[in-house]
């Protein structure tokens, strides 16, 4: 599905949403009454400093001003792997950028992430990942880091990390792995109407909470996670 009919999908009693040199913003309004800030990345983007800045000011602004869900569409690149970015230092533009939408969401603005494109690396940390839950359309490609990165970082032949990869969702890309994983909390159907879909989720997500570890250890993609988390939470109540 293209961006436009993504959002005439979700959105059909109305929207006011632009796109601009990459970045989407805008509002639409819900079947269910009241309205949606609606940001994102689209036309796989890579998410700089400015493209970082430009999408918290719009969740700041709107914290300020609005009540509502937010969601965020996401098909991007990675981080923009530019000199000057790098220098203004891109990784604390990113992690504001996830910390504004998880400070929405603490603070009664539910966040919910639409994977419908490519993503990667940092971008997908600070957008999709950094929303409350994620949601995959069919035909995403996302990937934390691809094959040829891990090699260089693991030190890893390409050859093992295929062989991983057949058997163990961390080692592989692609939008089932991250699935399993728990990253993404489910994948919607692009046969039924986006906004069914959507208005259920928002009809969940008063009981939903970031439930990723425990999601990846009952798919399977991911079973020590979870039992790490409560180990340490464990220990730092016992510290207390």
């Amino acid at each position: 599905m293209t961006l436009d009919e993504i959002i005439a999908s979700l959105f059909p009693d109305g929207h006011q949403i632009r796109k601009d040199g990459g970045v989407i913003a805008g509002s639409a309004k819900l079947r269910a009454g009241g309205r949606m800030l609606v940001i994102g990345v689209t036309d796989r983007t890579a998410l700089g400093v400015d493209e970082a800045l430009r999408l918290s000011r719009h969740v700041l602004e709107s914290i300020d001003r609005d009540t509502g869900p937010i969601l965020v569409l996401v098909d991007s690149d990675s981080q923009r792997m530019s000199k000057r970015d790098e220098l203004l230092g891109l990784n604390e533009f990113l992690a504001h950028l996830a910390k504004v939408l998880i400070h929405a969401d603490m603070h009664g603005r539910p966040t919910i992430g639409i994977l419908y494109g490519h993503s990667a690396a940092g971008a997908l940390l600070a957008t999709g990942l950094a929303t409350r839950v994620l949601v995959g359309l069919p035909g995403a490609s996302p990937a934390v880091m691809d094959l040829p990165s891990m090699a260089k970082v693991t030190k890893l032949s390409m050859e093992a990390l295929e062989e991983k990869a057949e058997s163990t969702p961390v080692f592989a890309p692609g939008l089932s792995n991250l699935e399993q994983m728990g990253a993404i909390h489910m994948i919607w159907s692009d046969a039924a109407p986006l906004v069914d879909q959507l208005e259920a989720l928002l009809a969940d997500m008063p009981a939903v909470n970031d439930r990723r570890d425990a999601l990846g250890k009952a798919r399977g993609g991911r079973p020590k996670a979870a039992d790490i988390v409560e180990r340490v939470r464990d220990l730092a109540l016992q510290i207390r």
